[in-house]
């Protein structure tokens, strides 16, 4: 629908704007300090810190889940913005908790902002989910023990052996942060009771005793590596540590080895070898997500053994691209980009004033809520935007603030806006001078869109001031169009005008493509296919006459989706006038028409009947017989001739007359070809017309 010059504007609004819009605002009111996740002890003192930098005065306060909180006894608001919980508890008498999200909000003149979510957790230790179990071993073998337990923060796993605590110094014991106890060339003095201990701010608990027994040695006899513990998939967060266990046994001792399933090198920074086969990457990074695989390698052999595992290393959101703060003109287009990264990929939320931003109207978020566009902004569009980027490892928020420019001296509205149809593709819109401030007008701008296309297909025509009415053309038929008006001077645009809308004039269809094919001698199949230029239309009618002749049979009127009809009962001796035209509700559109000379088309049927491979054959063998029959008996008769006028010269007029004859037949034969041969067409030229009517006419008489 538009064009490139819809969209030129006249070099007045183009120097307006990039004046105004290289102006850049600092948001004036931002976080230096933002609440941290906290676990927290029952009945302990609680502080949250928040600190915003910006413009006074400001205000400071605090939302839990969502809710304002109050200030009480209970909860203290600081000047510098941190937030005190006297005595944190995990549930209240009146079913209330402490728990939660915490949100610091600032507000000043120029807008309200939100820190990030920092969640609340009360410090908790769970029963054992697993046990240690009795362990019998055989010397020099290996022996395995392992407890789990929930717990915030993360419990400490440590180990007592016989109520003491296990001797870390032997290199024979390798205690795993996983709650896992591995030693390794048992020996008979390790046989015990065995128990782990978890402890975090919580408390601390023990778990049930396991023996540890062991039988004498059978080191003698060979044994396949086997891998009695792999590695278990993982999921960690950037910057913890991973722990991928592997224990192996047989005879000899098996060698193990580690490498990742996708060939990359595992690196040596930060990894270690706990034991005689834990893998043990430090400060983890997204880098390291894979598939480990773990192989208890039979010395000098290539016998293995293998166990794999998935470790998924996220990292909560951060910004590639923050939003940046601008001042935009009223009226005219805001648009800001926030681009973050993580893994997984983050959540893009936007604020406005610390409330969530539903696009709707004049507000759009596109790529992913990537890109905020606020069309046509006003006063009303003037505040603190907020980007907040949150995936299942964390979250962050960036500010910026949209200016909106309000000089003083601006035009008023222009006003009386009409739009009338002046054909199925022009429209007139007019409309009269602003109230106020008309004297510096530099021109005005016409917004156009169709009504049922969003704001962002909107374009605009450009309008001297001494105009106040404008025709668009290029529209398109029976479609309605939604148009406003500003005005604008050296200072900037006027607040929109009122909308009009209206609706171009309606258009009768264009002409159908129309093919005609012969069935047989008394019957012609029209075939059309509705044109893509056609436009709205309801049907189709048919007329079909004898040519030369005053009166046509119809109108057959066919459904849109019609699209061929057999006309039936024809003299195949005439020549046929058809006509096609479509029809909508602003009436009928130009015809189509065709002549058809049923005679030639049974011809042409004739020679091009729908191939039958056998018949065909037969065909193609009995006319090239027919020819080669044709060129020898030519050749004879031409020898035959030579040896008359050689031997009997008084014969050779009688001789002469027999070839021209012959000749004369071999020709009407060639003249049978070519008249067939131009026999395909259905659209005939206007020769061809003369030619058939001037046949018509000789078979008429």
């Amino acid at each position: 629908m538009a064009t490139t010059r819809h969209r030129l504007v006249p070099c007045f609004l183009g120097i307006l704007l990039n004046a105004l819009i290289g102006v850049t605002y600092e948001a004036e009111l931002s976080f230096t300090l933002e609440p941290s996740d906290i676990i927290a002890v029952q009945e302990q003192p609680l502080m949250l810190h928040c600190q915003v930098d910006g413009i006074p005065p400001i205000t400071t306060q605090w939302r839990q889940n969502g809710l304002l909180l109050t200030q009480n006894q209970h909860h203290t608001t600081f000047i510098n913005g941190s937030l005190l919980i006297g005595h944190f508890q995990k549930t209240k008498s009146d079913g209330t908790s402490d728990e939660g999200d915490y949100e610091c909000v600032a507000q000043n003149s120029f807008g309200l902002v939100v820190s990030r979510k920092a969640r609340i957790q009360a410090a908790t230790m769970a029963d054992f989910h697993v046990q240690p179990e009795s362990v019998h071993a055989e010397e020099s073998g290996v022996a395995r023990f392992q407890c789990q337990i929930h717990g915030l923060p993360e419990p400490v796993i440590s180990w007592e052996k016989d109520g003491r605590p296990v001797d870390t110094k032997d290199e024979r014991y390798t205690l795993l942060p996983t709650g896992v106890l591995q030693i390794t060339g048992v020996r008979q003095e390790d046989m015990g009771k065995f128990c782990c201990v978890a402890h975090n701010s919580a408390g601390v608990k023990h778990s049930a005793e396991a023996h540890l027994t062991v039988s004498g040695s059978q080191s003698s006899v060979y044994k396949e590596p086997m891998i009695l513990v792999g590695p278990e998939n993982l999921t960690l967060t950037v910057h913890q540590t991973a722990i991928l266990e592997c224990v192996a046994t047989g005879y000899p001792q098996p060698i193990v080895s580690w490498s990742r399933l996708d060939g990359r090198p595992i690196g040596v920074e930060g990894i270690q070898v706990l034991g005689t086969g834990n893998l043990m990457i430090s400060d983890v990074g997204v880098q390291h997500s894979g598939v480990y695989v773990c192989a208890a390698n039979k010395p000098g052999t290539r016998v293995r053994r293998t166990a794999q595992g998935r470790l998924v290393v996220q990292a909560p959101a951060e910004f590639v691209q923050p939003p940046q703060s601008i001042a935009r003109p009223v009226g005219t287009t805001a648009i800001f980009t926030c681009q973050a990264q993580g893994e997984p990929v983050p959540q893009l939320t936007w604020l406005k004033n610390g409330q969530i931003l539903e696009p709707g109207g004049h507000v759009k978020l596109r790529n992913n809520n990537s890109t905020l566009t606020i069309y046509g902004i006003s006063q009303d569009d003037e505040a603190i935007y907020q980007c907040i980027a949150e995936n299942s490892a964390g979250s962050t928020q960036a500010s910026a603030r949209l200016t909106v420019l309000w000089a003083d001296g601006l035009p008023g509205v222009p006003t009386h806006v009409q739009a009338e149809a002046l054909s199925p593709t022009t429209i007139q819109v007019s409309w009269r001078e602003p109230e106020q401030n008309t004297q510096d007008i530099i021109g005005y701008v016409l917004h156009i869109r169709r009504t049922s296309d969003p704001l962002e297909m909107e374009y605009q025509e450009a309008v001297s001031k001494v105009t106040l009415q404008q025709v668009i053309g290029d529209l398109e038929p029976s479609t309605s169009y939604t148009f406003y008006v500003k005005a604008y001077t050296s200072r900037g645009a006027s607040k929109p005008s009122d909308s009009a809308t209206e609706s171009t004039l309606g258009e009768v269809p264009a002409p159908p493509s129309l093919f005609t094919k012969v069935v047989n001698s008394s019957v012609v199949q029209a075939v059309w296919e509705p044109s893509s230029k056609m436009g709205q239309h309801q049907g189709f009618r048919l007329y079909y006459r004898r040519a030369h002749t005053p009166l046509f049979t119809g109108p057959i009127t066919f459904p849109r989706n019609t699209t061929h009809y057999n006309i039936t009962q024809l003299d195949p001796a005439l020549v046929y006038e058809i006509k096609l035209l479509a029809y909508n509700q602003h009436g009928d559109g130009n015809a189509t028409v065709r002549f058809v000379s049923l005679r030639e088309g049974v011809e042409k049927s004739e020679m091009n009947t729908p191939c039958d491979c056998v018949k065909d054959e037969q065909s193609k063998t009995s006319t090239t017989g027919i020819i080669i029959g044709i060129h020898i008996g030519v050749t004879c008769i031409i020898f035959c001739v030579l040896f008359l006028i050689f031997s009997y010269r008084g014969r050779l007029l009688e001789s002469s007359s027999s070839s021209q004859g012959a000749s004369g037949l071999n020709g009407a034969a060639r003249g049978e070809m070519d008249a067939n041969g131009s026999a395909g067409k259905t659209i005939v030229d206007s020769n061809e017309l003369e030619r058939l009517f001037t046949g018509a006419s000789t078979q008429a008489l």
